[in-house]
């Protein structure tokens, strides 16, 4: 049992893709999570289907759905760091990472999810991962907590092995979706192959999530 664990990913619905079923899981344990998200996600070009935003309301509709998607998971502690999406490669990498580890100072964290810096596709995720991976580095190698990243690329597997986790959550399945469904900007057709179309692929997708540990 974890004693609290950090998420530092890039942009809102991150979490609900990849990381919100072992959130359940865990908070139904009582685990402390905390996650503290680069962005709003406001340059992203999905605005629902049908449309239910414009490039003026994307911030704040983002900011909304970050917020009841962490409800749905009983995730409390939400950090918005407030950088400003597909910036984050160009943004001082040493002072996010001054600013991810006030955060680990502050929370104590047993195990950090990330993104891993070279396979996570998008430059924010590569680049957040990056960070949150340069505040551990100056954490005492003794005292460092352990490390998950999320990676997707087509070569992750090739480069980086097998994950090293993969975690079932069907359990939590219903608290996913509705993580899922509150990024309703972000992933109506995913929820349409999931609950409508009831596609197995796409079922077997969400009901595991794979990790690989970081090796210093």
């Amino acid at each position: 049992m974890e004693r609290h664990i950090l998420v530092v990913l890039a942009h809102p619905d991150d979490e609900a893709f990849g990381v919100s079923g072992f959130i359940a899981l865990n908070r139904a344990q009582g685990v402390p999570v905390t996650y503290a998200c680069a962005t709003l996600g406001e340059m992203g070009r999905n605005m629902g289907m049908p449309m239910i935003a414009n490039r003026e309301t994307m911030p704040l509709l983002r900011l909304e759905e970050l917020k009841n998607a962490c409800a749905a998971v009983d995730l409390e502690d939400l950090r918005l760091l407030g950088y400003r999406d597909k910036t984050v490669e160009f943004e001082n990498r040493e002072e996010i990472a001054d600013r991810i580890g006030e955060i680990i100072k502050e929370t104590n964290p047993s195990l950090i999810i990330t993104f891993d810096s070279k396979h996570a596709v998008h430059p924010d995720h590569n680049a957040i991962g990056a960070a949150t991976l340069l505040a551990v580095s100056r954490i005492p190698e003794a005292e460092r907590p352990t490390v998950y990243l999320k990676a997707f690329s087509r070569t992750c597997r090739e480069e980086m092995g097998n994950p090293d986790v993969v975690i079932d959550v069907s359990s939590v399945l219903d608290k996913k979706l509705n993580a899922l469904k509150a990024h309703a900007s972000q992933t109506s057709t995913i929820i349409k192959e999931a609950e409508i179309n009831k596609n197995p692929s796409v079922l077997s997708m969400l009901t595991k999530e794979e990790y690989w540990t970081y090796r210093w």
